[in-house]
């Protein structure tokens, strides 16, 4: 793998400026649209900034259950991240089956309260569906065993149906700068 040194001076500096790691654990999908003859191979393509993962494709199922981590690096927790559906196709282009954005700025927020002590299971916010986020329903982030942890249920956008559920949890990075 080449890396540019385009103004990177060393690993340092992206220690410096890194805040943590987001692990992204990608449940499942509901009523996924269907993009082949009776139902679609989909997988799912997180991005933030230059970074994308991406999720195994299942064969056929337009309820997919993934339960899959996917792990992002934040040094800005003001970027969105872009989760797209798409459905594998062997021989053609694969078909965007829907996208959604969401936010971190609350749950980094939830993040930096001192929560300790607090029982396990407690909710600390919740954030409502809104013409501003690609919720699905209300969102909740919640204390649990020692961690803040966001489900978030996102409707896709540009397509006719679907949404994917997601389980956000951060992972903090010894020598990184921390929130």
């Amino acid at each position: 793998m080449v890396h540019s040194q385009k103004g990177n001076t060393g690993n340092t500096s992206l220690m410096d400026s890194l805040l943590g790691l987001l692990r992204i654990r990608v449940k499942r999908g509901i009523n996924l649209a269907v993009r082949d003859v009776r139902s679609s191979d989909p997988y799912v393509v997180v991005k933030m900034g230059k970074q994308k993962l991406k999720t195994r494709v299942i064969k056929k199922d337009v309820n997919p259950e993934w339960n899959e981590d996917l792990t992002l690096s934040i040094t800005d927790p003001n970027v969105p991240i872009k989760l797209t559906v798409y459905d594998h196709d062997t021989f053609s282009k694969d078909d965007k089956m829907g996208d959604a954005e969401f936010d971190i700025k609350s749950y980094i927020e939830a993040l930096k309260m001192n929560l300790n002590g607090l029982p396990s299971g407690t909710i600390i916010s919740r954030i409502t569906p809104s013409r501003h986020n690609c919720l699905a329903e209300e969102s909740c982030i919640f204390w649990n065993d020692g961690k803040v942890v966001q489900d978030l249920c996102l409707r896709l956008r540009n397509v006719e149906c679907g949404e994917v559920e997601i389980q956000l949890q951060w992972i903090d990075l010894p020598g990184s700068k921390g929130l």
